[in-house]
């Protein structure tokens, strides 16, 4: 059986030497363990999140020299809670992406869904409950409507999806009728989902301590697991190290967050849909189908994988994931109007999940790349609004990310193709 930092070698025949296999190292040698990893990785094509994390220490750093108010308290609270609509929708998108498909009908949905709830709950006077359902659950119908057209006729996502772009889009105009604008009361309860913050110092810390809990039981009991199954496992100083990493990370937020007004509940909204569908991806079995079909759709089938159900679920969670974004979107502006899901919406959410570190190509990716990219996106367009930077100037550099994040991605693949990992 594989001890924790024990090298795990692939079965070879008799008398043959064995082949160590690189992906089951198990790091035990401190610093250099790690170092030696990290060479391999960069190697081998395997960048995983680092881009994306140099990308926005980078950012962060331009436009903290440039203005001070940037890394201010308060510019980095407002932060947090303006990125979570567009992280929401990523989120969605991210699944789509896994397959190795997109959906471009993410911004109508989100529109759509924001003026079902406004309509429902602020024209027609439906208790807030059921118009919030509503929304949510005609966001899934669409996702499944969609889906069945993709996974059963067999109509290309593009196509479906640009089709419901603006089948939606034209949905979305018939329901807010001919005013155009229905304003959100502010007491409703998506505008209070937004706006809640909870100003006691505890909650952020608090938060912060159950995070970093539940991360060490996490992988404690998946290196027990691991180690009883007689695979490689984590050793207890990288969890320790991995824990520790995390606490500072955490803490540190809690921190910032304190000294503004407090923990935003759209923020921790948000941490729960990541870390809940983070889960789904990588511990069900249905993560690992989505992965699969992602990354083969031919083996995926001839392993016995319902392709259909996989792909037609898929558009159901990023359409239901395009709803819930749409409602924090209205709340932000306390209004569902002409204009909810359309401008650089779509394209925003869809440069979220790639700059993040998710694949174009399919079966490479994680919910966490919503949140990164998110964030990479939104501290560019608060630097530069902070800087009086015109909209035009914006959308290049956005692009120019975007662009980026495609090019490494593809060197990546390149890469791990030349070193037989793809």
């Amino acid at each position: 059986m594989p001890k924790g930092g024990v090298n795990a070698a692939v079965p070879v025949a008799p008398g043959a030497a064995p082949v160590i296999d690189p992906r089951l190292i198990v790091r035990e040698q401190g610093v250099t363990g790690y170092l030696g990893e990290f060479k391999r990785r960069i190697t081998s094509g395997e960048l995983g999140s680092l881009p994306v994390v140099l990308a926005l220490i980078i950012i962060w750093a331009v436009f903290g020299s440039l203005n001070s108010t940037f890394l201010s308290a308060q510019n980095l609270s407002n932060l947090s809670q303006q990125i979570v609509g567009t992280g929401m929708i990523a989120i969605g998108v991210v699944f789509v992406l896994l397959l190795g498909e997109i959906d471009l009908s993410v911004g109508s949905v989100s529109g759509l869904c924001a003026a079902i709830f406004a309509v429902m709950n602020v024209t027609h006077g439906v208790n807030q409950w059921v118009a919030l359902l509503s929304a949510i659950v005609g966001g899934a119908l669409v996702g499944l409507i969609q889906g069945l057209f993709f996974a059963k006729v067999g109509v290309p996502a593009f196509v479906v999806t640009l089709a419901g772009n603006l089948a939606w889009n034209g949905l979305m105009l018939q329901i807010l009728g001919s005013s155009g604008t229905v304003n959100l009361s502010g007491k409703d309860i998506v505008s209070r989902l937004y706006t809640t913050i909870y100003s006691q110092t505890i909650a952020a810390y608090l938060v912060a301590a159950v995070a970093v809990l539940l991360f060490l039981a996490s992988n404690v009991f998946d290196a027990r697991r691991r180690k009883a199954a007689g695979v490689p496992f984590r050793p207890p100083a990288d969890i320790a190290l991995r824990t520790v990493a995390l606490a500072v990370v955490a803490f540190v937020v809690a921190y910032t967050l304190n000294q503004y007004k407090g923990l935003p509940l759209a923020l921790l909204i948000f941490l729960i849909f990541l870390v809940v569908l983070d889960f789904v991806l990588r511990r069900t079995t249905y993560g690992r189908q989505i992965f699969a079909l992602g990354g083969n759709i031919e083996g995926a089938r001839r392993a016995g994988i319902n392709v259909s159900w996989i792909r037609i679920s898929v558009f159901m969670i990023c359409s239901t994931m395009a709803a819930v974004g749409g409602l924090f979107l209205a709340a932000q502006i306390q209004s569902a109007s002409q204009t909810s899901g359309s401008g650089n919406l779509l394209m925003n959410c869809i440069a979220a999940a790639v700059i993040g570190g998710t694949s174009l190509f399919g079966g490479r990716g994680k919910t966490w790349s919503a949140l990164l990219g998110a964030l990479v996106i939104g501290s560019i367009q608060s630097g530069m609004n902070i800087m009086g930077v015109s909209n035009a100037i914006q959308f290049m550099i956005t692009g120019a990310v975007l662009l980026a994040a495609v090019v490494v991605d593809s060197l990546s693949r390149r890469t791990q193709k030349a070193a037989g990992r793809a």
